[in-house]
């Protein structure tokens, strides 16, 4: 009997779709052969303290000793940009990547195998350019993750207004103006994560289709409005709980900042732990995550929020 079941290849010349696409030929080259990829198909999971459930820890994430192995699920954060806002300490570059990589090593030790890792970054300065997000893509593969992407924020007319133009009209020394941030994916041990029967995802066929694309275009959010130096919009880590996590997980910021991380996971029906050094800070996110708290319980009266 004929098979019907339609199937792309990867081909010389591209191809039309992407129907039950085998891309075996591509994944066989010597480009992926050559990085010897090696994948964890363990499936250890321990359970998380209740006693740090949905709070934020006083504290800095690079040693995360309340948190145990293999507890959490998704990692969302925005880490200071060490470029002389109120917030940030005056590290040198050596300095300020070796607090990200403590920090994210912490991070990998307490993710679940397949859980996820979102990190968003802006690359700085102009003399010279400093590409932040390409030292640390090549830092978390260093430790070990699987890069699954990058997403650009692109804040369009929202960016911070600039007139670093450089020489005016000029080749002598034109100066690109950043209205774009990133956000960069990478996953622990292997891509996939097992869905159990507690577990729901919440994403719409709409989101997924439109959230998969590469460019996410949103406004920043309001610093005055928050009181904090910068804050990332709720928008952004709502798309990635939904994108990358499933209903009862926890999620994870290690620089919780003014709590827009743990705010969203609660609303959208997960859990959250997460840690900051500034009491300020903690203050502002605890009445944030607070109100949020009051709200989800009167939408959700009666009904089990925690796992």
């Amino acid at each position: 009997m004929k098979n019907n079941t339609s199937q792309t290849k990867t081909s010389s010349f591209g191809t039309s779709g992407r129907i039950n696409h085998d891309s075996s030929k591509f994944y066989n080259s010597k480009l992926y052969k050559e990085l010897d990829i090696k994948l964890d198909n363990s499936n250890i999971v321990n359970p998380f303290p209740p006693k740090y459930l949905n709070k934020i820890i006083k504290g800095s994430c690079q040693k995360m000793k309340e948190i145990p192995d293999n507890s959490l699920h998704l990692m969302i954060t925005s880490p200071p940009y060490n470029v002389s806002k109120e917030y940030d300490e005056d590290l040198s570059l050596d300095e300020y990547l070796m607090l990200l990589k403590d920090s994210f090593t912490e991070t990998f030790r307490t993710l679940v195998n397949g859980g996820r890792a979102c990190i968003n970054i802006a690359n700085l300065g102009r003399k010279p350019y400093i590409p932040l997000s390409d030292y640390i893509s090549r830092m978390m593969i260093d430790i070990g993750y699987l890069m699954r992407g990058e997403i650009i924020w692109n804040k369009a007319s929202s960016a911070s207004p600039s007139t670093a133009w450089g020489s005016w009209m000029s080749a002598a020394n034109p100066t690109l103006r950043d209205v774009h941030e990133y956000i960069l994916i990478f996953s622990k041990g292997t891509y996939k994560r097992a869905k159990t029967e507690e577990k729901e995802d919440t994403i719409s066929k709409e989101e997924f289709m439109e959230w998969t694309k590469s460019i996410w275009t949103m406004k920043a959010e309001s610093a005055k409005k928050i009181g904090h130096p910068a804050p990332f919009p709720q928008e952004l880590p709502r798309r990635l709980i939904k994108m990358f996590s499933f209903t009862n997980d926890i999620i994870l910021d290690p620089f919780m900042g003014s709590g827009t991380t743990g705010v969203c996971a609660l609303g959208e029906k997960r859990n959250f732990v997460g840690y900051e050094i500034n009491e300020d800070y903690i203050k502002i996110a605890s009445e944030r995550i607070k109100s949020k708290e009051t709200e989800m319980r009167g939408l959700f009266s009666g009904a089990d929020l925690s796992i």
